[in-house]
């Protein structure tokens, strides 16, 4: 991208999501969505690294028969779904909405945000080899469980425009594109689709096992809400600043595209839950879905589809990293030191 030289500072009110001028991509300052600078900080606060946290506990527990073998299923899908989940986030971060968003401090964000899905992609490596699991089963489950693949297809599906190498923004048709597959990264497969795989480990948190594999999906899932809480910003901005795209035809369209998730992921709680384990069943996950499903709409003004209570109340008790965790005795952390985490 040539550079002109001129003596006339942007205009920051003119700055823009996506189709801002080509000479802010790389000025900082001054800033207008402010959004992305705090959740930049916030990002730093919360590092964390996998090797942290011991699994000296899930590895006597799986070793010892602790778990059956519906259990031991579940663990492993959950942990199929993560690995690939985590990649395709990753993919469109960096190849993707990187080179589109022509924000400054939104790029900062996506720059920490893509750092953070390498953690992840680290964590459930840490995992499998701390566990002695076979890798190859793992990590390429996307392959071979319907559940994992028909969701990885449905995804990915949504990224062939927009990882065109001729893809640009500025025209009514392709900033559409853009904004659809940001509502499919954001409320689809980050709100979505990780949190009943949330819910899973925690159900195994609760029961007192794989504790380990349980305290890293909890950092996961603070970091993944944050990239939810980002995407939902985005979104909202772009509404914003180009309300024009914002049709009721593509309001609809998001909302089918929501419920169509949703079926999806009850088919994947199926194959989770074959005969249900700790008190949970597939049943009990298509409500759960349905009132994520419904949180995520609203917040980017579009109505609830299925208005039902959350039948997983614990789930916020999940989520609560304000206690203290004190790692192999030597190190009190609290990650979250700056900020404020907004869960919904």
């Amino acid at each position: 991208m040539p550079i002109t030289k001129t003596t006339t500072r942007p205009d920051v009110n003119a700055r823009r999501v996506i189709n801002g001028a080509d000479a802010d991509v790389i000025q900082l300052h001054p800033m207008k969505h402010t959004f992305a600078w705090d959740a930049y900080n916030a990002g730093n606060a919360n590092h964390w690294l996998p090797t942290e946290i011991t699994m000296m506990s899930d590895i006597e527990q799986l070793r010892n028969g602790r778990l059956t073998e519906d259990e031991i299923k579940a663990l492993k899908t959950v942990l199929g779904f993560f690995t690939t989940a985590d990649s395709i986030a990753a993919n469109n971060v960096v190849l993707a909405m990187y080179k589109h968003i022509s924000s400054p401090e939104c790029r900062m964000y996506l720059l920490r945000q893509a750092y953070e899905e390498a953690i992840h992609t680290h964590a459930y490596q840490y995992i499998v080899e701390s566990l002695g699991l076979d890798g190859g089963e793992i990590f390429n489950m996307y392959r071979e469980v319907d559940g994992i693949y028909s969701k990885a297809d449905f995804i990915l599906s949504f990224n062939e425009g927009i990882f065109d190498p001729e893809f640009k923004t500025g025209t009514f048709e392709n900033d559409q594109k853009f904004l659809e597959n940001l509502c499919v990264f954001s409320l689809i497969l980050e709100g979505i689709f990780f949190y009943s795989s949330f819910a899973v480990m925690f159900g195994f948190q609760r029961q007192n096992k794989m504790v380990g594999a349980a305290e890293q999906i909890q950092y996961i899932m603070r970091d993944e809400t944050q990239h939810l809480n980002f995407g939902i910003k985005l979104i909202n901005t772009i509404k914003e600043e180009q309300p024009e795209l914002w049709t009721p035809e593509f309001q609809q369209h998001i909302v089918d595209l929501v419920r169509q998730a949703a079926e999806l992921e009850y088919k994947f709680a199926a194959e989770v839950f074959p005969r249900g384990i700790f008190g949970m069943n597939a049943e009990g996950f298509r409500q759960y879905i349905e009132h994520i499903a419904d949180r995520r709409l609203q917040r980017v003004g579009l109505p609830p589809q299925f208005n039902v209570e959350n039948p997983f109340p614990w789930m916020s008790e999940a989520i609560d990293l304000t206690k203290e965790k004190n790692f192999f005795e030597t190190r009190v952390t609290e990650y979250q030191t700056g900020g404020t985490l907004n869960w919904d």
